[in-house]
């Protein structure tokens, strides 16, 4: 029986423009679209384009503080009745406040939110909101370009269904604030994969961060040197993921598939490919849970609509032809969906670092979190 996807969108959701020189480009949406348009992606039968909604106050305070809220709301009305820096605001950092931002940030989050309600009564096996995965917003602050933490609001929708939630997320930062929101939660396995914070905004994401109370042993990380390959972080995915999944046995998956672990992304140092990309997101297809996915990171624009538009397929099962369709070729200069190869600018010795590194990191996961789950 072939899966049942849908693809959450409005070309709403790609207008709005943080700053002119914010490496968080919204129109990256757009492309992604365009290229699985181009793809007839939404002309399948087993595909749907739904459309999302804004977030209500409610939402997302289930998860921000109401007053956090509130300065969001005034500071994209262009108010001034709070200090931007109190809530992690300001003109060249960061997180630029900018016009419409609230309605942005609402339109985001109910996206993902509409992802969630989708996995009612199995009316998709997969629902995929490319304009979420903004994974590093706290409950009082902004953080990491991100406002509203939509993985979270959605996860805590899910917890109010009595839903055992897993959250797997692949992008190369460390997804600090879903793990925050759910660290003293039994019902929520968070699994993070990423450049170690040694390296890396934000800081954090080390092993030994392992939850707390009821939650202790279901916050997972697992920090991976710069350049790492594809060889190494699947490695590292494989030892990990699908055990501890297997011994949760949660009711859904939510993932963070950013793809600024792109060996070109200017932000981060990871060396994967889109093949490297792609079997990840096979692997997490293969779960064979009701799904909801977002996106996330990604700063090389070209490689964020062709990845998101090869996870889009592996959710439909459909394999794109690897040509780009002429329309997008013609606009964008993109000529293949999938790399050729990574560039080989890695030296062997830092190659060889990077995979002591992961089984460091791997090592030490089955050491600390394995037993709680009696996983492996």
């Amino acid at each position: 029986m072939s899966r049942k996807a849908a693809f959450v969108y409005h070309d709403a959701m790609s207008r709005h423009i943080l700053r002119a020189d914010h490496p968080l480009r919204a129109v990256r949406l757009k492309y992604t679209y365009e290229l699985l348009d181009a793809y007839h992606a939404f002309e399948d039968e087993n595909s749907a384009l739904v459309e999302p909604r804004p977030a209500t106050e409610k939402e997302i305070t289930s998860v921000h503080d109401a007053e956090y809220v509130e300065a969001v709301r005034s500071f994209s009305r262009g108010e001034r009745k709070y200090d931007p820096v109190r809530f992690s605001f300001g003109a060249g950092g960061d997180n630029p406040i900018y016009e419409g931002m609230y309605e942005a940030a609402l339109l985001s989050t109910g996206a993902s939110i509409v992802a969630a309600e989708l996995m009612d009564g199995n009316r998709v096996n997969v629902a995929f909101n490319i304009s979420g995965g903004l994974h590093h917003a706290a409950a009082a602050n902004a953080s990491g370009f991100c406002v509203f933490n939509d993985p979270a609001i959605a996860i805590r929708q899910l917890l109010d269904k009595g839903l055992r939630v897993v959250y797997v997320d692949i992008d190369a930062h460390h997804g600090d604030g879903v793990q925050n929101a759910f660290y003293d939660n039994d019902r929520v396995l968070t699994i993070s994969l990423h450049e170690s914070g040694m390296f890396l905004f934000p800081g954090t994401g080390f092993v030994e961060e392992i939850g707390a109370g009821p939650g202790t042993g279901f916050s997972v990380n697992v920090p991976l040197y710069p350049y790492t390959d594809d060889d190494t972080y699947l490695w590292a995915f494989r030892e990990t993921v699908p055990p501890l999944i297997a011994a949760f046995k949660p009711d859904v998956l939510v993932t963070q598939l950013g793809i600024d672990s792109y060996h070109s992304d200017p932000l981060a140092h990871l060396q994967i490919s889109s093949r490297g990309f792609g079997d990840a997101v096979r692997e997490l297809a293969g779960m064979g849970l009701p799904w909801l996915a977002t996106g996330g990171g990604g700063y090389d624009l070209g490689a964020v609509a062709r990845c998101w538009t090869l996870a889009y397929g592996i959710m439909l099962e459909r394999d794109w032809p690897d040509e780009i369709p002429a329309e997008c070729r013609e606009k964008y200069g993109w000529e293949r969906l999938l790399d050729s190869e990574v560039p080989a600018v890695v030296p062997e010795n830092v190659r060889q670092e990077a995979r002591n590194f992961a089984e460091k990191s791997v090592e030490s996961v089955k050491q600390l979190i394995f037993p709680t789950h009696r996983a492996g």
